[in-house]
């Protein structure tokens, strides 16, 4: 039916058909979701509504009188359940389980054949490339939001991506609570604030600005007693601290949430399983070694998750719930605009750092001199610090909200490492 097999399931369509006889869902939004017209649409629903037990978007094929599919399909299906096998053994890899429906997605896409998931998972039991669920504590997946922009979780996960790399990265994402749309995607070597700082960037100039962030208390967000006390003066208590990251979103007056147990980070974590489970699939099998290979994949992934992907929880493809709430005005975020007294985005995303103007009304850092126009001998400077790019960053010296002269420096001359770039 129209290639609908393809991309989705027998159940995902199930659903929307279910949800659109129950008034809960408009039908020319699932006719945009599938693909289909008004005619293939009433079909779908007429054969779902004779027989919902058995209804189903696969081709119907006549099957041979043992039911069996060619040989070279078979080849590919353990072929490809052996790199999984493989991966899954080694525990520096982040994969526990098969994936089946990506197993059927390579076949078709890398093989151009086909075989039903049952029959894959028919051939992979038969074989050894099977691995009984453990049973879990049930935990809640609805969506906890009303508003897209309400609530923004954002996560790094540490992990060897990509085993042919001989190296783990970290993945950074941001994601939707209310839409499951993800904003933000990105592999690094090294976990620092800039990165994180980049990604709110990106977020909030191509977006706008959410109400909340839901993060980690990873000392890059937030300063607590006891744990950092030995970069911050002794007596400060919990969010006394004003770590880098923390100022960003003050400046532009987002809420920050904070996972106080690991249970809570879990939380966080699920919504990106999907992602993190296909970029290792893939990874390993593209023989990914650099990860500037592993950031195309990704944002390949990436796209498929947002565009083309019914999501689990909401029913929906991210990028249609996300549209939708914004053309109804379900939306918490704040359009981005710069506000007295920043002169720039760069004066919000930015390190910060005061400093004392001597008598010659210079500003020292890291044994580097700045001469700042306007500034007093004794003035506190306030130095806002913008990496341009790995070899050149812009100093913004300001005093008393007031933007006094801007420099550039070569990056290594500020030692950015001091700031944790």
């Amino acid at each position: 039916m129209n290639q609908l097999h393809k991309r989705f399931e027998n159940e995902q369509v199930k659903q929307m058909l279910q949800r659109y006889l129950r008034n809960g869902i408009e039908r020319n939004y699932i006719q945009t979701m599938l693909g289909v017209g008004k005619t293939r649409f009433f079909q779908l629903l007429e054969a779902y509504r004779s027989d919902p037990d058995r209804f189903s978007i696969q081709y119907q094929r006549k099957a041979s009188a043992h039911h069996k599919i060619a040989p070279e399909v078979e080849r590919n299906i353990l072929k490809e359940l052996a790199i999984d096998q493989k991966a899954i053994q080694d525990k520096n890899v982040p994969l526990k389980r098969y994936n089946y429906s990506y197993v059927r997605d390579r076949l078709e896409t890398q093989y151009h054949q086909s075989a039903a998931l049952s029959t894959i998972i028919a051939k992979a039991k038969k074989n050894g490339f099977y691995i009984k669920n453990k049973i879990h504590k049930t935990h809640d997946r609805e969506v906890l939001t009303h508003y897209t922009g309400e609530l923004i979780q954002h996560d790094s996960s540490h992990h060897l991506w990509a085993p042919s790399s001989g190296e783990k990265w970290y993945l950074i994402t941001s994601i939707d609570d209310f839409s499951r749309f993800m904003f933000y995607a990105a592999l690094v070597r090294r976990e620092a604030v800039w990165t994180h700082i980049l990604a709110l960037q990106t977020l909030v100039l191509k977006y706008g600005i959410p109400y909340s962030l839901y993060v980690d208390s990873h000392s890059i967000f937030r300063f607590v007693r006891g744990r950092d006390e030995l970069l911050y003066k002794h007596h400060l208590l919990t969010d006394e601290g004003n770590p880098q990251w923390r100022q960003v979103i003050r400046d532009l007056d987002i809420k920050p949430i904070y996972a106080l147990s690991p249970q809570a980070k879990g939380k966080v974590e699920r919504p990106y399983g999907w992602i993190q489970d296909h970029l290792v699939r893939t990874c390993i099998r593209n023989n990914v070694t650099r990860i500037s290979e592993g950031n195309r994949i990704l944002a390949d992934e990436m796209h498929a998750y947002n565009y083309k992907r019914v999501h689990s929880t909401t029913e929906e493809v991210p990028f249609y719930r996300f549209q939708r709430a914004l053309r109804e005005k379900q939306s918490l975020f704040r359009e981005f605009m710069l506000i007295p007294p920043f002169k720039s985005f760069k004066d919000i995303f930015c390190f910060r750092i005061e400093r004392t103007a001597d008598a010659y009304r210079k500003i020292s850092l890291n044994n580097t001199e700045f001469k700042v126009n306007g500034a007093d001998p004794h003035d506190r400077i306030v130095l806002k610090i913008y990496p341009l790019n790995k070899l050149v960053s812009e100093i913004r010296f300001w005093k008393n909200n007031q933007l006094l002269d801007v420099h550039k420096i070569k990056t290594g001359d500020l030692q950015m490492s001091t700031f944790d770039l």
